[in-house]
């Protein structure tokens, strides 16, 4: 095969390339600085692209095989710590993904051959805060401000494929947990200071995927010619965040048993802690109808497996 991935340059579109070319696929990356190539492998062929169109690139869409779309600024921000969404930041990561999905249709739209699959990423957050579930892929949408990018900006964006006769499959993920990047470190850190315990009231679901299984799951999709809509990348055993961190202190032999008060997350981080804060209960119900398997279906085996 032949894979476009934009966005390529992150956790998610590294792992999926080296697992691309492991299977002996040819990966081209889009990047805004090709000079940078980071964790990705000297065969994976780097594309300048501008984020916006199709310039410089969309030619190569031409008989390739899948477009895997991951391009978008990063929810939680580039540092350590979670940035805070003001305006100009719920405007950024909005037109970051708006502007990817319309280069992405824009190049399909150019192609004689038009791709295979167009490959939509999204997020759990497509569901809003909610306190009932598990919720399957045919469940609306919430109204918050990360379920409304999902539902009414980011997911659309690349929907114009479909009327070119283009397949295309929309992947909700969850919070993707891999050793040393991502959303891990940063539930790690408190439990290694010995001051870990649950987060605002403990009960609130978090969604979460291993990075093995997200790759996985994204070659299973583009693999299945009727992989067709939106499935939920999540692991099969949900967790609340009390569970979850208990999983985690048992892995790594440390107690667990300080509260980080909601009121504290909101006062130094504002609405964005509300992802911590609050949840959703998803089911990977299309995938495993499709006879996916995860490998880590479960908090303590995934967690075993990236910090043991």
């Amino acid at each position: 095969m032949r894979v476009i991935i934009t966005g390529g340059t992150g956790l998610i579109g590294t792992a999926l390339a080296q697992d691309l070319l492991a299977g002996g696929h040819e990966v081209i990356t889009l990047s805004r600085r090709p000079e940078t190539r980071g964790g990705l492998p000297d065969e994976v062929r780097l594309v300048r692209w501008d984020a916006r169109t199709a310039e410089g690139w969309g030619h190569l869409a031409d008989g390739a095989d899948a477009i895997v779309n991951l391009a978008g600024a990063n929810l939680a921000g580039e540092s350590f710590f979670p940035s805070r969404w003001t305006e100009a930041r719920k405007r950024l990561l909005r037109d970051s993904r708006v502007n990817a999905g319309r280069a992405v249709v824009e190049a399909v739209r150019q192609a004689v051959r038009k791709p295979g699959v167009v490959v939509q990423s999204s997020g759990a957050g497509y569901y809003g805060f909610r306190h009932d579930g598990p919720l399957a892929e045919d469940a609306g949408p919430g109204d918050d401000f990360l379920a409304r990018l999902a539902a009414d900006d980011w997911e659309p964006s690349t929907a114009p494929v479909e009327e070119m006769g283009v397949r295309r499959v929309v992947t909700r993920s969850g919070a993707v947990l891999a050793a040393g990047e991502g959303a891990l470190p940063r539930m790690v850190l408190p439990f290694r200071l010995f001051v870990g315990g649950p987060i605002g009231r403990g009960d609130q679901w978090l969604p979460w995927i291993h990075l093995q299984d997200e790759v996985a799951a994204i070659r299973f999709l583009i693999e299945h010619e009727q992989a067709r809509g939106a499935f939920n990348l999540v692991a099969p055993q949900s967790s609340t965040n009390a569970q979850f961190g208990r999983a985690l202190a048992r892995v790594l032999g440390r107690p667990y048993w300080l509260p980080l008060p909601g009121f504290a997350m909101r006062l130094a981080f504002g609405e964005v802690s509300d992802v911590l804060l609050e949840g959703q209960r998803l089911s990977p119900r299309r995938l495993q109808d499709m006879g996916f398997e995860f490998r880590f279906p479960d908090a303590e085996s995934a967690l075993r497996d990236l910090l043991a």
